[in-house]
């Protein structure tokens, strides 16, 4: 478990955090968003006991991390943006420097290493020169190093970027699975990573935490229940005619006309008015044909510019 209980740091007259508090519960995968500059780095390196904190207490599993720090250390790996490697090392030498680096038991470090070399896909490529290897090999190498000893907590700053989208896919799918056997915090910009990975998103905005629940939740925070998209035959252009009369309606917007002679509209309705009730009925009475109806679907993008827009207003 990581408990992160009213930290500040501060950099001479700079607040770079301010005052957040959050608690990740074992097994859990969070996912930590906000713009360049809000304090996600700062926060993490905090937790990994890279840098201290101004205010406020860190505990891991239990650990102070200043008072206790090695033994809240020992708990976590540490994945840093832009994959920091000895790239004259072959993958599998350095693998073994950081079980050195871990002090990861003799008797378990060889079996350890090729266990993590397996989980990592590198397994038959292990004794590759790192210089040698594609960006999305190299990622898998940082993270090897990461996993090294099993430690129960992975930071995962930032560990697609710069990849390809075959290589952005094998990542994630080798961090859905590591989200089973180890609890995870993932900084990302690529929203929609986060969304299908993590249980649960915090989100950070001028070193204030302005959001913290499931990527669910949040999309359906953002989600407009008076708008709905309607795809409809109308050869006649009755709803034109009779759009103004039916109540609740506010905006009507053609989206697009259909090769079959359909035609999308995009409606906002007022607030507390039943639109698809309101619609069905009189549609019917006119025999307008509907062959869909949907409620635009929100997305964690979506919500993440709202909340921080919110944010930045306050």
């Amino acid at each position: 478990m990581i408990e992160v209980k009213n930290v500040t740091k501060k950099y001479g007259n700079f607040i770079a955090v301010d005052n957040i508090s959050f608690t990740i519960n074992d097994g859990e995968v969070i996912g930590l968003l906000g713009p360049n500059g809000a304090g996600k780095t700062t926060t993490m390196n905090m937790i990994t006991g890279y840098i201290e904190q101004t205010e406020g207490t860190i505990t891991i599993n239990g650990f102070d991390t200043i008072k206790k720090a090695k033994k809240a250390k020992k708990t976590i790996g540490y994945m840093p943006e832009g994959v920091p490697l000895y790239t004259d090392l072959t993958i599998k030498e350095f693998v073994t420097y950081m079980a050195d680096l871990r002090k990861v038991n003799k008797k378990e470090k060889k079996e350890n290493i090729q266990k993590v070399l397996k989980e990592t896909g590198l397994d038959t490529m292990q004794n590759k020169l790192i210089k040698n290897l594609s960006r999305g090999q190299k990622q898998r190498v940082s993270l090897a190093g990461t996993l090294i000893g099993n430690p129960d907590i992975l930071i995962l700053d930032e560990p697609t970027v710069g990849l390809d989208p075959k290589q952005i896919t094998e990542i994630r799918s080798l961090i859905k699975n590591l989200g089973k056997k180890h609890t995870i915090i993932l900084s990302s910009h690529i929203l929609s990573e986060v969304s299908q990975i993590c249980d649960r998103v915090i989100i950070i905005n001028k070193g204030k935490i302005v959001a913290e629940d499931t990527p669910e939740n949040l999309e359906k925070k953002v989600s407009n229940n008076n708008i709905i998209y309607i795809t409809i035959e109308d050869r006649e252009d009755k709803f034109n005619l009779i759009k103004e009369k039916i109540k609740g309606i506010k905006e009507t917007k053609l989206i697009k006309t259909n090769e079959d002679g359909t035609k999308q509209y995009e409606i906002i309705g007022e607030e507390n008015v039943n639109l698809n009730k309101t619609i069905f009925n009189e549609f019917a009475k006119e025999n307008i044909t509907i062959f869909e109806m949907k409620k635009p679907e929100a997305t964690l993008e979506d919500a993440f510019m709202k909340i921080i827009k919110e944010g930045g207003e306050n």
